[in-house]
């Protein structure tokens, strides 16, 4: 999958629709046929990509359901019928619905349409409430997987407690839920779908009101570090927390060049003093447990502590300059530029002029999510993203390697984006 598709996924949040009558309202649909064409398990696995908004990852499930099968290895059927589980059970219930709506509308009849509807009837966490609140839908879904006649024998089946003929009905669940889609004497009630069961971004509670040591734990024990803690006991609290922000991770086989922002204003002030730095920090020690090469090209700083200027143009330029030329360019910055403003922009928009083609993005750490970067902003066409906690880190690391070419870093990326399936299905089913 390229960059752009990516970034497509996490921007266009047109909403997919279903009319009454008429056709089903997909305006992307050709990108995604393309995408899914071009390598079904990636174009999967994509759907994980933290940001990825939830319209786009009911149009890949509704891509996932919509195409056969035929043809494809074993590894990629596993991979498609994993991420197509984990897409209907995590989503919110109203775009499921819609995504099987649009499946009946389209008459897909694949055994993996089957699958997905009896898991989203019968297993999903809010099953009951599809039957209160959409019954209607939830009984067109369930006649389409199953076949009109099929699916009414099973359920009188169910009825009577005797054995239904499919055998993915024969579950407790099954005889409470689907007789329960066929209670005609009830009226369905007016009542709104719950909201998504899961959190396919993996991102954990986020604090209201954001401090200096309660932005994740490696970030915490860095400033109490940095503050002059007692490092005998603090830098074994720092090599846990790091082992814990890497634990599964693959390994990165490439370089990468990280331009360091340890200049003055990295090191904050009041009740924000270090906070910016630490996750600086932070990020510094991942990449470099995950990256088989790490060139660190620091940028200011002092005894070393920060202090000085910041001239970000000169550390991309040294970084890559270097003997070993990088795969990417990692600016990491609060993103104040008090040497030449402007130059870090003008730099970056040459260097494809004269031929390199080495991509230079900017990560730039903030206090909070509600930081204001106005005036934080030294490159605004390069491409950017801000962290500023601890759970930050491992998408932060995916979003950079997604801009790199090449057959390792590709491997990386499936590699962690399966890691992230992982742990995405070990969350839904805990909660199912």
């Amino acid at each position: 999958m390229t960059v752009q598709f990516v970034l497509h996924l996490q921007r266009h949040d047109t909403v997919l629709r279903v009319p009454r009558t008429g056709a089903v309202v997909w305006d992307d649909e050709a990108v995604h046929a393309e995408a899914y064409a071009a390598d079904p398990q990636r174009y999967a696995l994509t759907a994980l990509t933290p940001g990825v908004l939830a319209p786009q990852r009911a149009r890949v499930l509704l891509r996932l359901l919509l195409a056969s099968r035929a043809g494809l290895d074993d590894a990629t059927r596993d991979t498609l019928a994993r991420v197509t589980r984990v897409l209907a059970l995590g989503l919110a219930p109203a775009d499921v619905l819609s995504v099987l709506l649009a499946v009946r509308r389209r008459r897909a009849n694949h055994r993996h349409v089957t699958r997905t509807v009896l898991t989203v009837l019968l297993e999903h966490p809010h099953a009951a409430q599809f039957a209160q609140a959409r019954r209607g839908v939830a009984q067109d879904c369930f006649e389409h997987a199953l076949g009109r006649a099929t699916a009414r024998a099973c359920v009188d089946a169910l009825r009577r407690g005797a054995r239904p003929h499919h055998a993915l009905l024969r579950s407790a669940a099954a005889s409470q839920r689907v007789p329960a889609l066929y209670r005609h004497g009830d009226a369905t009630a007016l009542v709104a779908l719950p909201p998504a069961a899961g959190d396919l971004d993996l991102t954990a509670q986020r604090p209201e009101t954001v401090t200096a040591t309660n932005r994740g734990d490696l970030a915490a024990t860095l400033v109490h570090l940095l503050r002059g803690g007692p490092s005998d006991e603090l830098l074994p609290a720092v090599a846990r927390y790091t082992d814990e922000t890497v634990a599964g991770m693959p390994r990165y086989d490439g370089t990468v060049a990280l331009v360091l922002d340890d200049s003055a204003s990295m090191r904050g002030y009041g009740d924000r003093e270090w906070a910016v730095a630490s996750q600086v920090a932070a990020l510094r020690r991942v990449l470099d447990r995950v990256c088989a090469r790490l060139v660190v090209v620091p940028v200011g700083g002092a005894h070393g502590r920060p202090g000085g200027a910041t001239d970000l143009a000169t550390g991309v330029l040294d970084a890559l300059s270097g003997p070993v030329a990088p795969d990417v360019v990692a600016v990491a910055s609060d993103g104040y530029e008090n040497v030449h403003p402007g130059d870090l922009a003008r730099v970056t928009a040459t260097l494809p002029r004269v031929g390199v083609r080495t991509p230079v993005l900017f990560c730039q750490a903030t206090f909070g999510h509600a930081d204001d970067l106005t005036l934080r902003r030294p490159a605004p066409l390069l491409p950017q993203r801000t962290f500023w906690h601890g759970d930050d880190l491992a998408p932060l690391v995916l979003w950079m390697l997604s801009h790199v070419d090449g057959a390792a870093a590709d491997r990386w990326i499936v590699a962690e984006l399966r890691r992230r399936l992982a742990a995405a299905s070990l969350t839904l089913e805990g909660g199912s």
